[in-house]
């Protein structure tokens, strides 16, 4: 098998059965979702196929602790390029007209899931997407305990971006699945029509809020056209002001930075993230950016 190239957890690999390419991703014996992860994840892709466009269900097994057997799910193979490799070509080229088709294809599919109703925020914890409790759902508590390296005047200041974030969250009373890690690396694009050919890597799926998958697409990529696009998109199914669903965006999307930032030094995004936070907190403002264009 062949690793497959954008991702940091070394555990998606390109394999062939019966003469066919597959992808085949492995659950370590250990894996902290414990030893359902590959059924739940089975599952994931069973509830959205036929909404999304998503890789079929081959093989499924646990992991065994007991033995040091890893669990497997094996899916077939999708065409497509990826996501962040047409974004950033896109950009390069200033390319106005490809930002806007490839966010509307995007926002589509943010929208799409956001509609997708669940009774309440949980982890999914079996094969029926049974529903478990987040051991944390104030963004303000949760925080306070993520970066403790962090000086005491920036943690003030991240409780107080944070408290802001969560007052704007709580406005909105309802659940949905969330895909928990939408960003084009883990979306395939056809580079000619740039049409979303395969949504993958769902083992961060959840029921959560509505507009955490639209603040992941909107995280690092934010070129005018791209980002004006995918929030005409998600505005246009699932409705809002723009302006206030981006505010929402970037304010749901604080649980990842957080969390991202508490692991810097660990991979490029998670240093990319912190960084993100830090110039977010220091500007007491969810669209700071410290990048550049």
């Amino acid at each position: 098998m062949t690793p497959l190239a954008g991702g940091h957890s070394g555990r998606t690999f390109l394999g062939e059965a019966g003469g066919e390419r597959v992808v085949v991703r492995l659950y370590a014996p250990d894996d902290a979702r414990g030893e359902h992860a590959p059924e739940v994840d089975r599952s994931v892709l069973h509830l959205v196929s036929g909404l999304l466009p998503v890789p079929e269900v081959l093989e499924v097994r646990r992991p065994l602790a007991a033995e040091g057997t890893p669990g497997l799910l094996v899916t077939s193979f999708l065409p497509g390029e990826r996501g962040d490799v047409v974004v950033e070509r896109l950009a390069l080229d200033d390319d106005v007209d490809g930002l806007q088709r490839l966010g509307r294809a995007l926002g589509a599919v943010a929208a799409g899931l956001a509609g997708m109703p669940m009774l309440r925020p949980g982890p999914f914890v079996d094969a029926d997407l049974g529903l478990g409790r987040f051991p944390d759902d104030d963004l303000v508590a949760w925080a306070a305990t993520r970066l403790p390296g962090w000086p005491e005047p920036r943690r003030r200041a991240l409780s107080r971006v944070c408290r802001e974030a969560q007052d704007l969250l709580d406005g909105v009373g309802r659940a949905c699945l969330v895909h928990g890690d939408l960003n084009p690396k883990n979306v395939l694009v056809d580079p000619a029509s740039l049409e979303v050919t395969a949504v993958l890597d769902w083992e961060y799926a959840h029921a959560g809020h509505p507009w955490t998958d639209l603040g992941n697409l909107l995280r690092f990529e934010r070129h005018p056209a791209y980002v004006s696009a995918v929030l005409d998109a998600w505005v246009s199914l699932r409705g809002g002001e723009v302006a206030t669903v981006l505010d929402g965006a970037r304010a749901a999307d604080l649980w990842a930075l957080v969390d991202l930032a508490a692991k810097a030094g660990e991979n490029p995004v998670a240093d990319r993230a912190d960084e993100l936070l830090r110039a977010i907190v220091d500007a007491g403002d969810v669209h700071a950016w410290p990048f550049g264009r």
